[in-house]
């Protein structure tokens, strides 16, 4: 059964799920879907064009579906959609999309974002995908599933973080981030691989060997960065993580890539 605490405010035109929970002081507004099972704790904020899906939990003071902090935004229809199970702790911000960008910000489900973190404006969100603290991530942001944000980590508009890399708190990151990869520093460089997030995640001593000699020779200090890359992609062209790595390096992009830090 739904329930709506008295001083909650649910305008005209939401639509509730079964079983939504809506607790004191919360603020619902006229274009909100929330999906079944949805429990708001109290004091949180869901307004815009915004899609909740089912069993979210949305802690005090979060604000889910305002305006894009962008100055270019005129009040323009743009939307917010957010997967089904994400733990929304206090304080998060998640903004709606622009008109210059893709209109809409898309979060996946099953993540976690803990006090203070922030999605901008367009970003494209993965599954179980975890933010620390004060984590803050740019305008048209594209973060794969597995990634995990330290505390006041930030990642710099249309940078993109590929599958289970790890990103250290207090790293500023403004280069792509390759999947798998961890990316320490003020402003981060690849330190590794994310080998504690690859064991954790099951992935077979097999495949972490080879993405271990796959970065090797890729991040090798012989010949050019193509050759390496090329060389990568054929001695590993049948490791399905490996690809991954290389396809994502390939694609379009318009940030360069985070690499090793150079200590010479």
């Amino acid at each position: 059964m739904t329930t709506i605490h008295p001083t909650a405010i649910v305008h005209d035109g939401a639509r509730l799920g079964a079983d939504v929970q809506i607790g004191p002081y919360c603020i619902i507004g006229p274009d909100v879907t929330l999906g079944d099972g949805c429990r708001l704790v109290s004091h949180a904020i869901v307004d815009g064009f915004t899609e909740v899906g089912e069993a979210c939990v949305i802690h005090p003071f979060a604000r889910l579906g305002g305006d894009p902090q962008h100055l270019g935004h005129k009040g323009e229809r743009t939307g917010l959609i957010v997967g089904a199970r994400n733990i929304i702790r206090e304080s998060v911000t998640f903004n709606a999309g622009t008109v210059a960008g893709r209109g809409v910000t898309t979060i996946g489900s099953d993540g976690m974002y803990m006090v203070g973190s922030h999605i901008a404006h367009d970003c494209i969100i993965g599954n179980h995908v975890v933010l620390a603290n004060n984590a803050a991530v740019g305008g048209h942001v594209t973060i794969g599933d597995f990634v995990f944000l330290g505390g006041q980590a930030a990642v710099h508009q249309y940078s993109r973080i590929g599958r289970y890399a790890f990103i250290g708190g207090v790293s500023a990151v403004t280069k792509d981030v390759i999947p798998f990869g961890s990316v320490w520093g003020v402003h981060a460089h690849l330190e590794g691989l994310n080998l504690v997030g690859l064991k954790r995640r099951g992935f077979s001593r097999e495949a972490i060997r080879d993405l271990r000699s796959a970065f090797r020779l890729l991040f090798a200090d012989e010949g050019t960065f193509q050759e390496r890359l090329d060389d990568v992609a054929r001695v590993f062209v049948n490791v399905n993580e490996v690809m991954e790595i290389v396809e994502f390096i390939r694609a379009d992009s318009a940030r360069p890539l985070c690499q090793p830090r150079d200590d010479d």
